[in-house]
Formats: C-alpha cells, structure tokens, sequence
C-alpha cells in the first residue's frame, strides 16, 4: 500500500464547524469540478454556495495555501488585492452532511485555470499601444538579433518579475490546494474514514512527466536527430514541435523519422511572428491553416509561439490538446498562469500545462546551467502528484553546457521513474490518458469500489482520508 500527504497544516482551521452562522437558501448543488477533479462519486461532493454574491471579483485565501479568485457573498467584506486578501476560512459551515462555502468552486478554479485573474487591456489605451508597437518592432528584428543581445532585452522587459506575489514561483498549487481543501470537508461533513476516487495516474504511478522540443530554426531541425539519440539514452520519449510556415522546411521524411523512432509531431504556430492573437479575423484566418497543418502533420497536439495565448478563442482549433499554458508565467512575455501542475479541458480541448522553467529561460534570463530549479520544481510536483512538463529548445542545447544540463536532467527523471514510480509519458500518451480518466465513474459492488469506463484496466481506486488534520492519499498496491 502507497501512502501520500500534502503539506503540513494546510486544512485545519476547515475543520471547526460555525453552528451560530445563519443557513445560507441555496440548496445543494454539487460542484461538477471537484468531481472532474478527483472523478469521486457524486455523493460527495455536496458543496452549497449562498445566494447573493457579489459582482465583484476579488483574490482571497481558503487556509493556509489556497488562493482563489472570484465572487464573494454581498455585504460581507470586499476581497481585493492580491496584497490584502482575507481568507474567507472561517465563513466556511458544515452541517446536515453539506459543505456550506462562501464562493463558488466551480467560477473559482475556472477564473484560476483561465486566467480570468488578468486585469486585461481593452486594447485602445496608451500602454496597450505602445505595448504591442515595441512588441511587433521586437519580432521585426528578433530573426537579425543573435541570442546575445536578445537576452539583454528580455531581462530588462522582464525586471521585477520576482516581486510579483501570485501565481505563486517557482511553482503555483492554488487550483490544487482549494480542491484538496474541499476534500478535506467532504470527509469531515460525511464523518467518513475515508473517500474513494480514481487515481490521477495509470497503474498507480504517483505523478507525470513529459519532454517537448519547439523547434525553431533550420539548425534547430537538423539537431533533432542527435536530440532523439540522448532521449533515448534515457529511455524518454519527447514530442517535437514544428513551425509550418517561413521559418524553415519541414520535409516529409522529417516527420516520418521522428515518428518511425517512437517519438510524436505537434504544431507550433503557424510562422511564429507573435502575432498569432492580435486581431480576432486573423487569428481565426491562421487557425484554420493550423487546422490544416495538424492534419496533414497527423498531429493531434498543438503550441502556440512564445506561448502567447488567448483562451477564449479556442473553439477555432480542431485540435485534441494544447500545451500553451504555463503553471506560472513570470517570465514569460505574456504573464498570468493555470496554477494547477494537473491537465484540464478548455472546453474540448485538454490543456497539458507546463509547470517547469523553460530551457532558454534557465539558460539566458536566470543565467543558470545548473538543474536546480528544475529539481525544486520536480519535488513540489511530485508532492502534489502532478504533471512536469518541460520545453527544451534543439536551438538552445546546440552547445555543450547546455546540452550536459539538459543530459542531467534526463538522468534524474530516469532516476525518478525507478525511485519514485515516476511516469514518463508522452504528451499524446497524457491526453489519451486524462480522457479516459474523465470518463470513468467509480460504483459501489458489494464491499468495494469498482471503476466503469474505458480505460479502466489501468486505472486504480485510490482513497483520502484524514490523518493527524492532513489530508492523506491512500492507493492499495493490489486492487481486492
């Protein structure tokens, strides 16, 4: 039997119940992400919101780890800043098995995951203009600018950035942390010994990693051969992202060769100017060429340049996942983040995020050639039983410093995997994976749990319970 925690006294003050507190006339609703997210029987997930809320949005905290984004109830305290949230813990009641919240979880995790957070620009003011001018002047110049004086720039567009307060760096658990806490109140409302749902992972693996290569230039494609060679020294398989227009070729042996080695063919962009969602018309005009692309790649993935992002008009893309959201987006030119380390839909699209530091901002912004960060950031994702995903650049692994960090990072994932039951996956893999998981429902057979649903042979029954005020995760080796 395997047995997980999340991190110390994160949940006690969920568990004093306000018996003084009025009963708020919203009946039960249950919350349909807290199922999606744990895929846990209905039966708890009874979470009530109170009527009323206000129309104004606002952070907050929910205990020691949580921070939220959303509506509050009318009349109570304004939640505000990111620097004075309150945290709305204690208006929390459990009573008659019902979870009493005073937010709703579902608007809350979606603003998280979706960026809602971003204050954004109309797009008619002065520094939205000259905001897009120096960003269009930049990507005029950036083909003619060499890495070296491109870094300079990007340091300084990027000054401060370590003063931001949320998402959280080097990795953010907000979306985890509130549902984690809810499930904390689920078991205390249901005086339950403990909760069943289906594990995050197949086969009981205990979290996720993926390596992906967004190639950039001509030098970058020819690279990926040798790239493929070091991947499988490790035995880790990676996805390459290809520019399909003006950058360079893409030849159709190519793309035979990296699928011929096990490896996969996503699109990145379309020509990756950084004008992918600048304009609605022609975003939707290039969107359909991407379309076209992933069909004739046989990709079923898709990146979007320097992982500029407008979530709202995904529905033009007839793709089955993205990998365009970041965890945390403190350095990268458009900031913001999902605060989650675990995948989500977007609507029909699966969302792989990526949670780890890329290649060319550890090299040239950080100026480190160490595997540091991205060991601190593997710890706090496997602790959470997340996904690690990683962008390593062809173009920036060309010489060997950076190509020596890049092999020690190889060497302690594969250290990972058979120390810490690490699943080293595929990002198509975690999208046929998270699918399949979304589908499945757990009944009741007698004395045990069973799971329904495609997939199922490899999925396992998991449970949570409480342990000295934690919130532990209990997964038996062999199913009974």
């Amino acid at each position: 039997m395997q047995e997980y925690s999340t991190e110390s006294g994160s949940f006690a003050v969920l568990l004093l119940r306000d018996d003084t507190a009025s009963r708020w006339p919203l009946p039960l609703a249950m919350s349909q992400t807290f199922i999606d997210y744990f895929r846990c029987p209905a039966e708890f997930a009874d979470f009530r919101v109170p009527e009323g809320l206000s129309e104004k949005r606002g952070f907050f905290r929910f205990g020691a780890e949580g921070i939220g984004y959303g509506r509050l109830p009318a009349g109570q305290p304004e939640n505000g800043s990111i620097h004075h949230a309150r945290d709305v813990a204690s208006s929390t009641r459990i009573e008659d098995q019902g979870c009493y919240l005073p937010f709703d979880p579902d608007e809350v995790v979606r603003n998280l995951r979706l960026e809602r957070y971003i204050a954004r620009s109309s797009g008619n003011g002065n520094r939205a203009t000259a905001r897009k001018i120096m960003r269009n002047s930049y990507y005029a110049l950036r083909p003619l600018l060499p890495v070296a004086i491109r870094k300079h720039l990007q340091r300084a567009a990027l000054r401060g950035w370590d003063q931001r307060p949320f998402p959280r760096w080097p990795v953010d658990h907000s979306v985890d942390a509130i549902l984690e806490t809810m499930m904390v109140m689920s078991l205390e409302a249901h005086q339950a010994e403990r909760i069943p749902f289906v594990w995050f992972w197949p086969e009981g693996q205990s979290a996720c990693a993926t390596m992906t290569h967004d190639i950039e230039t001509a030098q970058g494609r020819d690279f990926c051969p040798q790239l493929m060679d070091l991947n499988d020294s490790f035995g880790i398989k990676s996805s390459f992202q290809v520019v399909p227009e003006e950058r360079y070729s893409v030849p159709d042996e190519f793309l035979a060769t990296i699928r011929r080695r096990g490896f996969e063919v996503n699109v990145h962009d379309l020509n990756h100017d950084g004008k992918l969602f600048e304009d609605r018309e022609e975003f939707l005009r290039r969107a359909a060429q991407i379309n076209r692309y992933a069909k004739k790649f046989c990709a079923a993935g898709y990146r979007s340049g320097v992982l500029y992002r407008n979530l709202d008009w995904y529905e033009a893309f007839e793709i089955s996942y993205d990998m365009s959201v970041p965890n945390v987006g403190h350095l990268d030119p458009q900031p913001g983040g999902c605060c989650t380390t675990k995948p989500f839909f977007i609507g029909k699209i699966l969302e792989i995020p990526v949670t780890a530091t890329q290649d060319y901002t550890l090299f040239n912004i950080l100026e480190q050639y160490s595997t540091d960060l991205w060991r601190e950031q593997v710890r706090r994702i496997l602790e959470r039983h997340g996904l690690a995903s990683f962008i390593v650049h062809p173009d920036y692994v060309l010489e060997p410093r950076a190509r020596n960090t890049y092999r020690e990072l190889l060497a302690h994932l594969a250290q990972l995997r058979r120390t810490s039951n690490l699943w080293t996956a595929l990002p198509g893999e975690v999208n046929e994976w998270w699918r399949a998981r979304s589908e499945m429902m757990l009944r009741k057979q007698g004395e045990r749990w069973v799971i329904e649903g495609p997939g199922k042979d490899r999925a396992r029954v998991a449970f949570a319970r409480l342990e000295n005020g934690r919130l532990a995760y209990e997964l038996p080796a062999v199913q009974d």
